[in-house]
């Protein structure tokens, strides 16, 4: 008996398709598959399906969870690539968590939030 896993993708909700796909791609993911409901979104090894569906109770409980090796990298990297000008998502700046995280908060066009992070050590 063979029970290996490959990946695990979360389909993330999308009030209007097309807007969200490029926030993605200004962000650096790639949409190499889309249709007129769904799209494959991804970044290096990770990825996530996007889904067109509007249901505000389910987006604004809606979370994704980004680990990255340099958090800080990442957050200029959004800042400089113009989403909260063009598309009205919110960012807020880096920081340490008690729970070994440095972190930041970005909202998509949707309203979905992403916490964006790296590990940090944690104070003995």
């Amino acid at each position: 008996m063979n029970l290996a896993t490959v990946e695990i993708k979360a389909f993330v909700p999308a009030r209007d398709l097309e807007l969200s796909k490029q926030f993605y791609l200004a962000l650096g993911f790639e949409v190499p598959w889309s249709s007129d409901g769904l799209a494959y979104v991804r970044h290096g090894n990770t990825s996530f399906l996007l889904q067109a569906y509007d249901h505000s109770q389910f987006i604004n409980q809606f979370q994704m969870h980004l680990l990255v090796e340099h958090v800080d990298d990442w957050h200029a990297m959004v800042i400089a690539a113009g989403v909260v000008q063009r598309f009205a998502a919110r960012v807020d700046a880096p920081q340490d968590q008690p729970w070994g995280m440095r972190d930041f908060p970005l909202f998509d066009p949707s309203g979905v939030l992403w916490r964006i992070a790296q590990n940090i050590p944690v104070a003995a």
